[in-house]
């Protein structure tokens, strides 16, 4: 494939859409600036179109902001209210794009859809999030909401050119939730994938040195918003039946609603000097020597579609514990690029104190993980912009 630095610029903005951008931080929010920095790379100028942040945050590239509203249980997200927003609609008519990809069916995705009515431009959707858990999280005292919003979801992608999913076993979810038009895999890049120079061993041993880790430590890491949907309580039990292991100890880096409640339940358990929580790390350096640092990712999420965070420890050397039958375990084949267990608190432990007997299997492993899960955002990207241009041409067909 070519890299995306050899293609000539064309007329017109690559439009991204998405309700989460700096300063707030997820995967999807990863994806989306990775996707405006190498369109950019490419000769193309993307515009990405957001809700508002008090926030502000300096990017090389356009950003198109409109009225937004905190969200209460999930903080720092916000709700994009374009309704409010006089300006954004007529600015929307407006602009001259080529394309259009938004990564969230709400209301960055509402303003998409608009943009594609107007002005007769392809719009491609990603599926990123299991949509529903939020909701049902979100509107847990209003259910009701939940079905009335899921259908608007549907008509969003329903409304796409294309619909795009981050690996195969998406599709099971999207099925699930009504959409019935034909899905393309488009894998999610890594930028961390250059990072690890050298002998992959002494570079790991070098990042636990940075953060004072000691060395014969079972180092273990958890990346990720901190709800309990993504699998934080089997984290803490498992910990829990660990407790013996003096070695053992966890990371836990990312924000979230739960995290006062998780740092509670830890001191109750006794396992305080077992854990560390970091809260959101946003120097990328600092986050990718976590990463190498760590001898194990855990990450016993049923929540998650195809979460970068795995791919990211990979890079890195690190292979994951993940729950067999998640979507995130479809890219891993149990004992070689990864493990999978059953979500089984015992099985769970008796694993990892089988790893910790046997380290030379955890950097067998983490080296199969970096071999088969890693592929560099410009690699994406490339693919991706000749995607657009397909469609681009099918389009005035």
């Amino acid at each position: 494939m070519a890299s995306v630095l050899s293609y000539p610029k064309e007329k017109g903005l690559y439009g991204i859409f998405n309700d989460s951008f700096p300063p707030i931080i997820d995967g999807v929010t990863l994806t989306v600036e990775n996707y405006a920095k190498w369109i950019a790379e490419s000769g193309r100028t993307p515009c990405i179109i957001t809700p508002w942040n008090p926030e502000k945050v300096d990017t090389p590239f356009e950003v198109m902001r409109f009225v937004s509203l905190p969200i209460h249980n999930r903080k720092p997200y916000r709700y994009g209210y374009p309704k409010l927003d006089p300006f954004i609609w007529k600015r929307l008519k407006k602009t001259d794009f080529r394309i259009l990809h938004s990564h969230c069916p709400f209301s960055s995705g509402r303003l998409a859809v608009y943009v594609k009515k107007h002005q007769g431009v392809p719009l491609i959707g990603t599926f990123h999030s299991k949509y529903k858990a939020d909701l049902e999280h979100s509107f847990r005292h209003m259910p009701f909401c939940v079905p009335i919003i899921m259908k608007r979801i549907l008509n969003f992608f329903n409304a796409c050119d294309e619909v795009w999913i981050p690996q195969a076993q998406v599709e099971e979810t999207v099925r699930k939730y009504g959409y019935k038009g034909r899905l393309t895999v488009v894998e999610n890049g890594n930028d961390f994938a250059s990072l690890v120079t050298g002998d992959l061993s002494e570079y790991k041993n070098l990042a636990k040195d940075r953060l004072g880790f000691e060395r014969g430590d079972l180092n273990l890491l958890f990346v990720g918003q901190h709800i309990w949907e993504k699998g934080l309580r089997i984290i803490v039990d498992t910990l829990e039946n660990l407790k013996n292991i003096g070695n053992l100890k966890i990371n836990f880096i990312g924000d979230g609603y739960a995290i006062g409640d998780l740092d509670k339940e830890i001191k109750s358990k006794g396992l305080a000097d077992k854990v560390n929580i970091h809260g959101l790390i946003t120097d990328r350096s600092l986050l990718s020597d976590f990463y190498a640092a760590s001898d194990l990712f855990f990450f016993p999420s049923m929540y998650d579609n195809a979460p970068l965070v795995v791919r990211e420890a990979a890079a890195m050397g690190t292979p994951a514990i993940l729950l067999k039958g998640s979507t995130a375990s479809e890219v891993i084949n149990d004992g070689f690029n990864g493990f999978l267990v059953d979500k089984n608190i015992n099985e769970i432990a008796a694993l990892i104190r089988k790893l910790d007997k046997d380290r030379s299997l955890i950097r067998t492993t983490g080296v199969n993980a970096r071999n088969t899960l890693v592929r560099s955002w410009e690699d994406v990207v490339g693919e991706v912009i000749d995607r657009y241009e397909v469609a681009i041409r099918n389009s005035h067909k």
